[in-house]
């Protein structure tokens, strides 16, 4: 019992590193929501939408280092 006591009062050095940084930083994972936003988090498109991006879409060469014969 005192063995799982013991363990589970332990931090490690990242986790308190994180909270530190989070107590430094407020903003920061709101910060980190935006970005997850601006990249990720984006509306899906139409079938149409996406029909139009595979034919617009130009063919590579299966290796793109090769020059071409």
């Amino acid at each position: 019992m005192k063995l799982s006591k013991q363990f589970s009062l332990y931090e490690s050095d990242h986790t308190k590193f994180i909270n530190e940084l989070k107590a430094k930083n407020p903003g920061i994972e709101e910060g980190q929501r935006e970005g997850r936003a601006l990249l990720w988090d984006k509306a899906p498109i139409t079938l149409n939408e996406q029909e139009r991006r595979a034919e617009s879409r130009v063919k590579q060469q299966p290796y793109v280092y090769q020059n071409k014969l």
